[in-house]
Formats: C-alpha cells, sequence, structure tokens
C-alpha cells in the first residue's frame, strides 16, 4: 500500500485511492527507497539480486508508517479522579473541566524536572512505535512560561531523530496561564516579543501554532501574532478557527467542531488541511468533527492522536482510525490516507515520509493483517508486526511464551 499519488494532499476521492500493488516489493538503500514495484521487476533488477538482506512479507499488509501530526509528548499526569467525576455528572456540571485539567497539568509541568519529563516522553514515543508511528510532532503548551516552554522544547530536541522523528511546535498560545488572568492581550505579546525570537534562535521549533476562539484569543491578536511569526520564518497552524487559517494560509487548522458550510468551503479551495482529533471527543464525550462534511466539500483531512496524558491518554493511531470509521463515518481507505500522506502535508514532512515512493525515507510497517481494512475494524488490538525506521527495524512483534505440553 504506497500512498503514491499527486504531490499535493489528497481530497474528496483520491483520499479512497491508496496505491495497493498487488505482491509488491521495494529496494532500499542507506534507509531509502529506491525503487518500488510488482516482486517479480523488483526482484530482477541487479541491486536487489545483491541484497545484504530480504525483510519476508508474504501474506502481510505493508503500508507507510504512520504519521501522527497533533501530540503533547509533554504533558501532565492523568486526571483520573477528575475523569471519574465527569463521566458520572450531569452534563450542566461539568463547567471548567478543562480549564482546571489545563491548569493541573501546567503545574505539573513546571514542577517537574527535565529529565523526569524525558523519560516520561521516552515512554510515550516508544508506545506510538509499537503502534506504527515513525513521525510525530511534538507541541509545548503545558509550561505556558518561559522556563517551562522552553524545557518542554529542548526535551523533544533531544527525541528527535531515532527511533522516531520529532516535529517541533511551540504552543505557547494555547492558553492564557493564570498569573495572566484577565490579561490575554499582554500575554501574547509577552509571547510575540520574548518568546518567538528565543525560540527560533535556538532552533527549538520550527511551527507555531496559536488558539483562537472563547477559551483564547480574539482573532486580531491571533493574526498580528502569526505575522510576527511569520516574520521570523516560522511555519504556523492554527487551531479553533478555520476563518483565520485560510486568511493567514496555515499549514493546518485543528479543534474543528462544527463548521459552516462557508469554511468548509474556503477551507477546501486553500491549502490549509484540517487536522481532527477522535480520540479527543470520544475521552471528553465532547461533539464529534465533522468529517463527512469535510471530505465531501473536498476538504484536505488529517487524522491524529490528540495525545495529551491529561486529557486524551491514547498513543495509538490505530484506534483513533476506529473511532474516525464508526464515529466519524470515514472510509477506511480514508482514514488511512489521512493518518499518513496527509498527515505528512500537515506537518511540513511529506518530502519525506507518508508514502512508499522513490527517494523517501523508508518508513514503513508490516500488518499482521492481509487486508488493509482489517486495521480499523479490529478495534483495541494491535497488528503492528513489524515498525521500520529508514530500513532498519525499530519494533518487532514479540513472542509468547506458551507453556510446554
Amino acid at each position: 500500500m504506497t500512498l503514491r499519488g499527486p504531490s499535493g494532499p489528497r481530497r474528496g476521492p483520491a483520499m479512497r485511492d491508496l496505491g495497493i500493488i498487488e505482491d509488491g516489493a521495494m529496494l532500499i538503500a542507506d534507509g531509502v527507497i529506491t525503487n518500488v514495484g510488482s516482486t517479480r521487476r523488483i526482484e530482477n533488477l541487479g541491486e536487489a539480486r545483491a541484497a545484504e538482506e530480504v525483510i519476508e512479507a508474504a501474506g502481510r499488509v505493508v503500508m507507510p508508517g504512520f504519521v501522527d501530526c497533533y501530540a503533547h509528548l509533554v504533558s501532565g499526569p492523568p486526571r483520573l479522579a477528575e475523569w471519574e467525576m465527569r463521566i458520572a455528572a450531569a452534563p450542566e456540571r461539568e463547567h471548567g473541566v478543562w480549564e482546571r485539567a489545563l491548569a493541573a497539568g501546567v503545574e505539573a509541568v513546571r514542577a517537574t524536572p527535565a529529565g523526569r519529563l524525558e523519560h516520561q516522553a521516552r515512554g510515550v514515543v516508544a508506545a506510538m512505535i509499537r503502534h506504527g508511528t515513525t513521525t510525530v510532532e511534538a507541541r509545548s503548551g503545558y509550561g505556558l512560561d518561559e522556563t517551562g516552554e522552553i524545557k518542554t522544547l529542548r526535551v523533544a530536541a533531544r527525541l528527535d531523530g531515532a527511533p522516531a522523528d520529532v516535529v517541533r511546535t511551540f504552543f505557547g498560545a494555547r492558553a492564557v496561564p493564570a498569573e495572566f488572568s484577565g490579561r490575554g492581550e499582554e500575554y501574547l505579546s509577552w509571547l510575540e516579543t520574548e518568546m518567538l525570537p528565543k525560540v527560533r534562535k535556538r532552533g527549538l521549533a520550527g511551527f507555531v501554532d496559536i488558539s483562537c476562539g472563547d477559551r483564547a484569543f480574539a482573532p486580531e491578536p491571533a493574526r498580528r501574532y502569526l505575522d510576527r511569526a511569520r516574520a521570523l520564518g516560522f511555519g504556523f497552524r492554527v487551531r479553533g478557527s478555520p476563518a483565520l487559517a485560510v486568511e493567514t494560509e496555515a499549514l493546518s487548522v485543528s479543534g474543528i467542531e462544527t463548521p459552516l458550510a462557508f469554511d468548509a468551503e474556503r477551507l477546501a479551495g486553500s491549502g490549509t488541511i484540517a487536522v481532527l482529533t477522535p480520540g479527543t471527543a470520544f475521552q471528553s464525550g465532547s461533539r464529534r468533527a465533522p468529517a463527512r462534511t469535510l471530505i465531501d466539500f473536498g476538504v484536505a483531512v488529517a487524522v491524529a492522536t490528540g495525545h495529551d496524558s491529561v486529557l486524551c491518554p491514547t498513543l495509538s493511531l490505530p484506534a483513533v482510525l476506529s473511532i474516525a470509521c464508526t464515529e466519524l463515518r470515514m472510509t477506511p481507505a480514508e482514514a488511512i490516507s489521512s493518518a499518513t500522506i496527509n498527515a505528512a502535508h500537515a506537518l511540513g514532512q511529506a518530502a519525506r515520509c507518508g508514502s512508499l515512493e522513490f527517494g523517501k525515507d523508508a518508513d514503513f510497517i508490516l500488518l499482521n493483517a492481509g487486508d488493509y481494512r482489517e486495521l480499523p475494524f479490529r478495534f483495541g488490538s494491535n497488528l503492528i508486526h513489524r515498525t521500520i525506521k529508514r530500513g532498519t527495524v525499530v519494533y518487532e512483534e514479540g513472542v509468547i511464551a506458551w507453556p510446554q505440553n
């Protein structure tokens, strides 16, 4: 399953074209794909006959490694008591749950040493790899002060490379911290004048995100913030406002719950990718993202775990794809496209990952399945047999020790 196709993100019917090669093969050299095609053709190449290693995959789906385009590798501890209270409470008693959880996560990250945060984040990445992810975003947003945000981004930088690529996003403009309560524009101005230049100068992140809406920042201050980020050379994303994302030509927009047809039309005519996190709505019981509407309008859609130990603990993109199919009514092919090639575009990484094509990194997974539809169908199961990063096996399914008769 190559996901080969046009150079841009997939839209509409193109999301259902997975570029499948029955009885296919790849040739890999120095961690890069040098040829893809039928097994018969590849095996007849001189380079293939001289290969040092053969990865046998008969009977298995071989597909690109997953790209998780929205995740917090560093966050606070899970809010188990509040979660239990929320699922037992009437909806009218849930006011402020998100704010309390975020505040608790911020307090925890600020108080936790960088070494411990790194240890926890390594565990997160390892679990993602076991579920087939080979490239992941790491966004800040649980520091919301200079020390916490810089600490978070430095931890993410130390994780980049092997066994997964980590793309860093500065999300200090996620929310207004308690110490700036009632002074949101002052906080945003501080981020703009103090934090953006420091993050850029130190090479801690290539992207910036900002929340726009009821819980965060108004459109006009947010637009000024993104203009400053652009001037400094950042790529950027927007959360919560499709209109602002399109106007500023943001790479992606997340936090879409109820777009108007007007918003969907504008997104469809833009280069901005709609990033959906179905696991977040599943965990919180909140409104589901309108994936079907977006896809039918021709919007480029990506799907991510939205991992966040405080609010959305899933580490498994296959589990999220199950939710995307059953709850958001995406087809299996659309869901897979959204978590591979479109997610790679959402991270600005499509030149090297997201599909199995000449010149791209040999990032791929082998499934314990002969039909790709089993991936979302077998919800809660881990069908990953092997995860391979740049041609090197970074995860292999373990063997169960059955008792001897």
